[in-house]
């Protein structure tokens, strides 16, 4: 059996509220507690980055500097881990200054070609309170969620993802300025077809391999199951096929250029696809169900979802789960968390109350956060 994937050693500096900070762990499940406020789901932010975007809270790099450190400070993040592919050190970070860029990624000291190296070395999801209004909120939000459940499988998507964005305002700002040169029309409309094409037939892959996971669980399951499908043009039953998909994009595109000058944004592709949840048992849209529910629905995908990355990599990921606890009454935060358990991952959890996480009994260290600084839980650390 492949070693749990796990971070061993945690160091921070001048990241939000931690002018410093170094934790020693091991690959027990790892429960921040405190007050609001006091930096538990900072931690996870920075955690967050230890994959590619721009973290759990997607904040502006500038943001994460530490308030008051000199201009030149910046923010560093650095973890130790047993890897996808063995032991290894992260660092990424970014350096202060007027203009705040891109963040930077070593790997083993050595620096990264590019922020998807992490893939290499572990997979990360994340649940957090900001998510709660994922199903009754924009299309963008799940297409956003979406594409992370994707990379976590398929890290070239990213990128797919990245250079289609690129294409598309490219050719946005060619119609808006009235300069419709065709050949330069033609060349970037054919990139956004197999760029855009790749990205809808990755993501109905990953939704089709999710739904069969939710198939197969739910009747062990305490969490509700979820009906989940794509919802855009190329999701089209009709379109049974990569070049089919591919001709229909291309006539779409060249014949709706007048419709897209004129919105200032092109109304169609993956970039406008939506993903549809479900209540199963129910048949009833997500969005229509109580809060509780709609909370259980996410918290079962996500789990499928690392029940995927677990089987199509051999490496479970790591889960961060902000304030997982806090609408789960104690059969449900139990069952949560031997299913976690179960999927032989590590875990990062935040509560303001540490009680909540009793029922992890060995399994878990609960860490005690206040004002910038982690300590550990008199009443249950096994160190």
């Amino acid at each position: 059996m492949a070693p749990r994937v796990h971070i061993q050693r945690l160091k921070l500096a001048g990241f939000r509220n931690y002018a410093s900070l170094s934790l020693e762990l091991d690959q027990r499940h790892v429960v921040l507690a405190g007050d609001n406020g006091a930096g538990k789901t900072n931690l996870m932010e920075a955690l967050s980055l230890l994959t590619p975007g721009r973290g759990l809270r997607r904040a502006a790099y500038g943001d994460l500097i530490k308030a008051g450190s000199a201009p030149e400070a910046g923010f560093s993040v650095f973890a130790s881990l047993e890897g996808m592919a063995g032991p290894v050190d992260i660092g990424t970070g970014v350096d202060g200054g007027e203009e705040t860029g891109a963040r930077r990624v070593r790997i083993n000291g050595a620096p990264a070609r590019s922020t998807d190296a992490l893939l290499e070395h572990l997979r990360l999801l994340w649940l957090t309170p900001a998510m709660d209004g994922l199903f009754t909120g924009p299309a963008g939000d799940r297409r956003r969620f979406l594409d992370r459940l994707v990379l976590s499988v398929d890290p070239a998507h990213g990128g797919r993802a990245l250079n289609y964005e690129r294409a598309m305002r490219s050719r946005n700002r060619l119609l808006s300025e009235g300069r419709a040169d065709p050949a330069w029309l033609d060349g970037l409309e054919a990139q956004m077809v197999e760029l855009g094409v790749a990205m809808a037939m990755a993501r109905t892959e990953v939704v089709s391999l999710l739904s069969g996971l939710i198939d197969d669980s739910q009747a062990h399951s305490v969490f509700p199951a979820a009906t989940v499908r794509l919802e855009g043009f190329l999701e089209d039953p009709g379109l049974t096929s990569a070049g089919d998909m591919e001709t229909a994009f291309a006539a779409e595109l060249r014949s709706g250029r007048g419709r897209d000058a004129a919105a200032g944004r092109t109304l169609t592709g993956p970039h406008r696809s939506d993903l549809i949840v479900h209540h199963r048992a129910k048949a009833m849209p997500a969005a229509l169900s109580s809060t509780g529910e709609q909370k259980a629905l996410l918290i079962g995908i996500v789990l499928g979802h690392a029940q995927l990355v677990r089987g199509m990599t051999g490496h479970a990921p790591i889960l961060l789960l902000d304030e997982i606890a806090a609408h789960l009454d104690e059969g449900r935060r139990g069952a949560l968390f031997d299913l976690i358990e179960a999927l032989d991952c590590q875990a990062f959890m935040t509560g303001t109350d540490a009680q909540m996480f009793s029922s992890l009994g060995s399994r878990g260290r609960i860490l005690m956060v206040a004002d910038g600084r982690v300590s550990p839980h008199r009443e249950t650390d096994h160190d």
